[in-house]
């Protein structure tokens, strides 16, 4: 399976690129991978920039708006399914969402995530958006895909419930800060070991209302080991990988087998 990880550069400033104008960039470099990848995934809410909160709210757009419709049409001309990163959604009979989309190649529309786990401890995104509740895989031609976004990637359980679900593959969209690059490459191994499988990460690159962007987007396989990874800046990283291999890796090395404790597993106090 081909994959291509676009780190899109994102700067918050309207006057350097407004949102529709990056609209119509990322457009283009999604239909710039007809041809070499199966999966195309872009990073955590490129259109506004995942720490630009005062955007969030003036940004917001129904589901189906002009990011859906972009990216809707730029799967069906590359012809590949395509992770559209996340959208800051407004729900009209509710609070914001971080929301992700996922198109096949058709260009419909297979699913959404609403992202659980909000950055900002009581401020920024925590108290912006409401948290998403369900758990979401998407079946490829080649393999079960699991989404999850950004902050999500420190919390395990998340993870283990994809993998219980059936993903095989696990999909991280994000606009992860600079500063903690080291935990964001750390996590995505760990995640990768501790469910063997692979796990696609594409990060943001640029400056989100003053704070750096990581970079480094980073495909694991299920050993842990680094496949591909990018640079700081805009770029496109391209890797192919073999689906079949978290099957052959659950079989010689059966550790997901041996779990003895589950979310449901009794508990008792002294």
């Amino acid at each position: 399976m081909r994959a291509s990880l676009i780190q899109v550069a994102v700067n918050d400033d309207k006057a350097t690129e407004s949102v529709n104008a990056r609209r119509e960039r990322v457009s283009s470099l999604v239909r710039a991978e007809a041809g070499a990848a199966d999966l195309v995934v872009l990073p955590e809410l490129w259109t506004t920039g995942a720490f630009a909160y005062e955007l969030f709210s003036e940004e917001a757009e129904p589901l189906e708006g002009p990011t859906f419709e972009a990216m809707a049409k730029a799967a069906r001309d590359a012809e590949v399914w395509l992770h559209a990163g996340s959208i800051p959604e407004r729900d009209p009979e509710g609070p914001l969402y971080n929301t992700s989309l996922v198109f096949s190649p058709d260009g419909e529309l297979a699913a959404t995530y609403r992202k659980i786990h909000r950055f900002g401890f009581d401020k920024g995104e925590a108290v912006l958006m409401g948290a998403g509740e369900e758990l979401v895989t998407v079946r490829l031609p080649e393999t079960v895909a699991g989404v999850t976004t950004c902050y999500d990637l420190r919390f395990p359980e998340l993870y283990r419930g994809l993998v219980d679900s059936g993903a095989e593959t696990l999909i991280v969209s994000a606009g992860w800060p600079e500063r903690r690059r080291s935990h964001w490459t750390l996590l995505a191994q760990a995640r990768a070991v501790e469910n063997q499988a692979f796990v696609l990460a594409c990060a943001s690159a640029g400056t989100h209302a003053g704070v750096p962007q990581a970079g480094h987007s980073i495909v694991v396989d299920p050993w842990g080991a680094v496949l591909a990874e990018a640079g700081a800046g805009e770029e496109v990283l391209r890797v192919e990988f073999d689906p079949a291999k978290v099957g052959v890796t659950r079989e010689q090395f059966p550790a997901l087998k041996d779990r003895q404790l589950g979310l449901a597993a009794p508990t008792r106090r002294a």
